[in-house]
């Protein structure tokens, strides 16, 4: 990954958490513990795991969010 794509997936990151606080930041830890301990069992690398875990975890905690509110 560049670190363009690094700081832009932190950026939106940080944008989907100012919008969606709670249940945006439960969701993306949730997902990076998850990410990292399937990337870390399939030999993709914890570090990975855990990076693709926690955009997945902030985009289900945003939505999950929204529609309950």
């Amino acid at each position: 990954m560049t670190k363009r794509m690094i700081t832009a997936l932190a950026g939106l990151g940080l944008m989907a958490t100012t919008l969606g606080a709670c249940s945006t930041l439960g969701g993306a830890a949730l997902g990076a513990g998850a990410g990292a301990a399937v990337g870390a069992g399939t030999g993709y690398g914890a570090g990975k795991g855990a990076l693709i875990g926690t955009g997945v975890g902030a985009l289900g905690g945003a939505v999950y969010g929204a529609t309950k509110k």
